[in-house]
């Protein structure tokens, strides 16, 4: 009893924590990060000619700058900067919302097969030697797909613990998802399909495009809506049920809500950059030890620190070699090491 009255006080403390200092050096490191991965790469470009290009486009006026650099600003570096901060926001916010509503440290947005089924969707186009829009588009699919058979699984078994039911679904199903994948891997064809299989599953950046942009947006801002506007509520749903009914929170239907929205966003993502690891699992203790439990301003600071970690994990991936590194080796050999020492050096448990 008195480590969980413990526990409580450390959680309040945690949420009258100051909080828009931590916020505002967030948005100064992405805004910096942004900047230097325009300016980073073969041809290295003056943050001045950055804007030069990026108002001349706008606004449909000469940059006054060569042709070679214009292409690399706006056409080449322009989309996967941006990919990298939508898709790192998004990774960051499921992987924030997951561990809340399954009141565990240990939860990443794969946790309910969504990335096992983006993946199969994506190495069935692959394996069928579709337009690359078609292998988004099953990737997609794939991932929504995944969840709906475990949501499925979770109102199919009554009397139990529907947390619990729903992440040993997620796991049944993400090892029989994968084996799929791996059948694929073997019937491919060794000098043509399978590398691209296995550097899709790798995680990259480098085929986006503006128009991939475009037709994952609507899809993150439809999945990031309802955590901004029911966060309150997020935050009760971290509780026991009972807790949660007793203050007048339906805990099942906003159960559902989270779990969609957070899919929406682990879909979009994955479809368009494969998977990229390590991300929701890692950014959201760090949001969380900088501004607390309280997930109005959770949610913030992992969209910010997620879109960051990405975009200068991207900008690594294509300078550190002559040869572009997947991003799935940078984020586990980067988080692997990183979320040990969280563990080692943690003097306080999660909240």
């Amino acid at each position: 009893m008195t480590r969980q009255v413990a526990a409580r006080e450390e959680t309040a403390a945690g949420i009258r924590r100051p909080a828009w200092p931590a916020l505002w050096l967030a948005a100064v490191v992405l805004a910096a990060l942004f900047l230097v991965a325009l300016a980073v790469g073969k041809y290295a470009v003056a943050p001045h000619d950055i804007a030069r290009v990026i108002l001349a486009r706008l606004t449909g006026t000469e940059s006054g700058l060569s042709a070679t650099v214009e292409t690399a600003i706006w056409n080449v570096r322009l989309p996967r900067v941006l990919a990298g901060l939508l898709i790192g926001a998004a990774l960051s916010a499921a992987g924030a919302v997951y561990q809340g509503l399954f009141r565990n440290p240990l939860v990443s947005p794969d946790i309910l097969g969504v990335s096992a089924g983006a993946s199969l969707g994506a190495v069935v186009g692959i394996f069928l030697s579709l337009p690359v829009l078609a292998i988004q588009g099953l990737s997609f699919l794939g991932g929504l797909g995944a969840v709906a058979l475990v949501y499925s699984i979770g109102l199919a078994v009554r009397g139990r613990d529907p947390t619990l039911v729903l992440v040993l679904a997620g796991v049944a199903i993400g090892a029989l998802l994968g084996s799929c994948i791996s059948l694929l891997k073997v019937l491919a064809d060794p000098y043509n399909q399978l590398p691209a299989i296995t550097f899709w599953l790798l995680g990259s950046l480098a085929s986006v495009t503006q128009g991939d942009l475009v037709s994952i947006l609507p899809a993150m801002v439809l999945g990031l809506l309802p955590m901004v506007l029911l966060r309150w509520r997020m935050n009760l749903m971290s509780l026991d049920d009972e807790e949660a009914r007793a203050l007048g929170v339906e805990t099942g239907r906003y159960r559902w809500i989270f779990i969609a929205a957070a899919t929406l966003l682990t879909a979009s993502a994955v479809s368009i950059s494969g998977v990229v690891g390590w991300i929701g699992l890692l950014v959201p203790h760090i949001a969380r030890m900088l501004v607390g439990p309280d997930f109005s301003r959770l949610l913030p600071a992992s969209l910010m620190l997620g879109a960051g970690y990405l975009i200068g994990v991207d900008t690594l991936a294509r300078s550190i070699a002559e040869i572009e590194v997947p991003l799935g080796i940078l984020t586990a050999a980067i988080g692997a090491p990183f979320f040990l020492y969280i563990l080692i050096t943690a003097r306080r448990g999660w909240q």
